[in-house]
């Protein structure tokens, strides 16, 4: 009986005689699109008098996959413990008893989608006139690579080309001037000319091309846990707004997708959305950027500005930290903080712990073997005080920064001790900070009101002493003419 089943199979389906059991159904588990090595499960489902059920692939020569029901049963479990592309394709079943054959099921089209990736160069965003590349790239070596447009009929094909320096298969798809009608997500897809049957997507990265309005109405970037963090810290980016936007979207620079969330409204009348990025690793580091967009439309707003997010620990190497003259100092005095390295590094960053500021970056200096730099800061005041380090970076790798140095940590008194050799000139001149290094921005006024006070009473007291040193050379001459 069996035999005869796969003979019967092999003719064809206009052979079947379609008898008494009704159509089957089927499906893929965990889905129809599944990553190359895989495992996998293709359920059919039937009559519950069927005694065997038939798995069969289109255009394939080979035995087909039987499975022999021991007990009357309405589903059969056809199990696929790693796939390949070879398992890419259209896929029928149907089951057999006493009775005849059932009707075909459904077609299941089963994609494996194999290592690739698709990025926006130079960026997804791109202004409305402008030209964007698509770069689709797989290890495998496909013959020609599909881009398509989701929700579309948009299809363009490339022959692949074989880099080098990569070991990767690579299409260059040029896009513009751009329109409102480019503006979507596009996925790319590789096959073999021999098989075309075999489409096989390559794991895809959606990229939204956005078209930025205008330099007004831009929204703000902040991160809560500062600009530098140590690998497994959470990291959650906040865009916000005075503007009523829908929507917000996170963009990181190179990077080929754009992440969009939802506005909420706070009390104060700002649109917000937080961007949740997880844990951070090396991947984390970049440079990250928000817009602010409008449900009706698929425009985005001028993009924020930049907010850089840098990862200690990516280079096996401590730098080292000193101050001079020392690090308690009174206010109005002035502090070098030097910093150096025994390992190559092209950048000293230096940071002030719980400063909202971003970190100021310093070329280094290679000097007696090795690699130093070191910052100045004059009249010093109590804002100033606070728990400094350094780290080192490479040209390389930006955003990805060495272990931390010890911390210094600089006190700034406000007494400020006045003798009679003190320059009376000093005490009302100060040096700003590049706001780099210093936390916020302050007003100075009662401080510049108190030095010149203090400035003023230094000038009384020295008339008051002249004075009575002039009066009392005159008595003592008018006592030496008697």
């Amino acid at each position: 009986c069996l035999l005869a089943c796969l003979f019967l199979w092999c003719l064809g389906d206009s052979l079947y005689s379609h008898g008494k059991l009704q159509k089957p159904t089927i499906k893929a588990e965990p889905g129809s699109v599944i990553p190359y090595g895989r495992a996998m499960t293709i359920w059919c489902q039937g009559d519950l008098d069927a005694e065997i059920y038939f798995l069969h692939k289109e255009g394939s020569h080979n035995t087909q996959r039987t499975q022999t029901i021991q007990q009357p049963g309405d589903k059969a479990k056809f199990f696929i413990p790693s796939v390949t592309q070879g398992h890419a394709g259209q896929y029928r079943c149907y089951c057999y008893s006493s009775a005849g054959w059932s009707e075909p099921s459904d077609t299941l089209e089963l994609v494996v989608t194999g290592k690739g990736t698709l990025s926006g160069l130079p960026s997804p965003v791109v202004p409305e006139g402008g030209n964007v590349t698509l770069h689709c790239t797989s290890h495998s070596n496909y013959d020609k690579f599909i881009l398509t447009k989701e929700d579309q009929k948009f299809t363009n094909s490339l022959d692949t080309e074989y880099i080098s320096s990569t070991g990767q298969y690579q299409a260059l798809f040029v896009l513009g001037p751009m329109t409102t009608n480019y503006s979507g997500t596009f996925r790319c897809y590789g096959y073999y000319k021999h098989t075309p049957q075999y489409l096989v997507r390559t794991r895809p990265q959606s990229i939204a091309l956005t078209f930025p309005l205008g330099p007004s109405r831009k929204p703000s970037l902040l991160s809560h846990q500062g600009h530098i963090l140590d690998p497994g810290m959470s990291l959650t980016l906040q865009c916000y707004s005075d503007i009523n936007y829908d929507k917000f979207a996170l963009y990181k620079e190179g990077g080929a997708d754009i992440i969009q969330s939802s506005s909420q409204w706070t009390k104060a009348g700002l649109s917000k959305a937080n961007f949740t990025l997880g844990y951070v690793n090396h991947s984390t580091g970049g440079q990250y950027r928000c817009y602010g967009a409008h449900n009706l439309s698929s425009e985005l707003s001028a993009s924020s500005d930049p907010l850089d997010i840098l990862i200690t620990g990516q280079i096996y190497d401590t730098p080292s930290l000193s101050v001079k003259p020392n690090s308690s100092v009174h206010s109005g005095e002035n502090v070098t903080l030097m910093c150096w390295s025994m390992y190559p590094v092209d950048t000293l960053i230096l940071s002030k712990e719980g400063s909202g500021q971003p970190p100021l970056r310093l070329k280094s200096k290679f000097e007696d073997q090795q690699y130093q730099s070191e910052f100045s800061m004059s009249a010093m005041t109590s804002t100033l005080s606070g728990s400094y380090r350094w780290y080192g970076s490479r040209n390389s790798s930006l955003y990805l920064l060495s272990f931390a140095s010890a911390p210094v940590e600089l006190i700034v008194s406000g007494k400020v001790m006045l003798s009679s050799q003190m320059d009376v000139s000093s005490l009302t001149s100060v040096t700003s900070v590049s706001n780099t290094t210093a936390p916020e921005n302050r007003d100075h006024t009662m401080e510049n009101l108190i030095r010149m006070g203090i400035a003023v009473l230094v000038l009384i007291v020295l008339s008051i002493l002249a004075a009575e040193a002039w009066q009392s050379h005159r008595q003592t001459h008018h006592a030496a003419g008697k």
